[in-house]
């Protein structure tokens, strides 16, 4: 019985940020919000959700190891890629309004809550942000994104082999995929399942005539080939700034926004690459708004999705300008509890909470409450 069951406010006020999840934890990095000052050169911030206590909390600043010398840590920006292998946080590319894009590889350590700059081999990606990232194993994969120096977008693949920290350039067969940005990849098995993103009618270079491609695209990493795919009868509508994630086996894609079409989502849909069909899905409860550039992890049958922008209520210049950034977090439960749907039932019906167990009558109620 897939449900919204949690609805937060009052977190981390964050747009176009990246976050992995660690146990039942979830660690978010960095990202904007509007009227924030990016222009100073500042540390990243990082911010932990506990999935279990339901609350946030923030790293304090690193303090320099050596007097008045600048710790080795990643500057604040947005659009970059984090990825989870083993207990480190690999951090790749973004930008910032002052520095611009980054492609320099950071490596977080989730125990001790430590910067590094690995050194690196091979091929480095050029400087990018709105590309993706997943992983296979110890592998790294970066897809796409928009390229500061060539200033085009981007349908390169570029892998990291963690092991011994050596960068290639995917020489891929097939049919590639778009050239795009902001959108989304998910590693399935040994397959790589591309879908949306923003691109140009006319090729890399940006001509403000955007496309919005709605199929998908797969990468099969044993071949190093993009695969021919069929045509599917029932589609999502394209979008970019989505949220992806793979469950049991199958892809699913919240959210995102189209600007042809001038439209946030809050769709929810699912992919099952063995019939390559895609299903509208339809959870109980109250989902998040329509919105853009938020955040999603898997933690255990939980999805964590937080942040993001969506178009203000109150008349302006439009959807592209006029945005709402979002503090909320909600979870969506793929196998909610008994306990927790009984928790739901008493709020929504309203019913006598005076003859429960104190430890399931107090906080977690308030904070489901807010839900409903």
């Amino acid at each position: 019985m897939l449900r919204w069951t949690v609805h937060l406010e009052g977190g981390p006020r964050r747009v176009n940020h990246a976050a992995v999840a660690v146990g039942h934890r979830v660690y978010s990095f960095g990202g904007y919000c509007s009227g924030e000052d990016y222009e100073t050169l500042r540390q990243i911030d990082v911010h932990i959700f506990n999935a279990v206590s339901l609350r946030w909390t923030k790293l304090p600043p690193v303090r320099p190891a050596v007097r008045g010398q600048a710790p080795v840590v990643p500057y604040m920006r947005y659009g970059h890629s984090t990825v989870l292998i083993d207990d480190t946080v690999f951090l790749w590319g973004g930008r910032n309004d002052t520095e611009g894009a980054c492609n320099v590889l950071y490596a977080f350590d989730v125990n001790t809550h430590k910067w590094s700059t690995p050194r690196v081999s091979g091929t480095v990606p050029g400087a990018r942000d709105g590309h993706s990232a997943c992983v296979l194993g110890k592998i790294m994969y970066i897809f796409g994104g928009y390229e500061q120096l060539a200033d085009c977008f981007s349908n390169d693949i570029h892998k990291l082999d963690t092991s011994t920290m050596t960068w290639t350039l995917v020489c891929t067969k097939g049919n590639p995929a778009r050239w795009r940005d902001f959108h989304s990849a998910t590693m399935l098995g040994n397959h790589m399942y591309v879908f949306g993103g923003r691109a140009d009618r006319f090729g890399p270079f940006h001509s403000n005539n955007e496309i919005y491609c709605n199929r998908i695209r797969v990468f099969d990493t044993r071949t190093e080939a993009w695969l021919d795919c069929p045509h599917t009868p029932v589609l999502p509508e394209g979008r970019r700034s989505h949220s992806a994630f793979g469950y049991n086996g199958e892809l699913y894609i919240f959210g995102g926004y189209n600007a042809r079409l001038n439209r946030h989502f809050h769709d929810l849909w699912k992919f099952n690459p063995g019939s390559f069909t895609w299903k509208k899905i339809e959870p109980k409860g109250k989902g998040p708004c329509p919105r853009r550039r938020q955040c999603c992890c898997i933690v255990g049958d939980k999805i964590v999705l937080f942040g993001g922008t969506s178009p203000s209520p109150e008349e302006g210049l439009g959807d592209e300008f006029d945005l709402i950034d979002h503090s909320d977090l909600h979870i969506l439960d793929f196998s909610p509890s008994l306990k927790t749907l009984c928790k739901l039932a008493v709020i929504q019906y309203n019913l006598d909470q005076s003859c429960l167990p104190h430890d399931i009558s107090s906080g977690q109620f308030c904070l489901l409450e807010r839900f409903l």
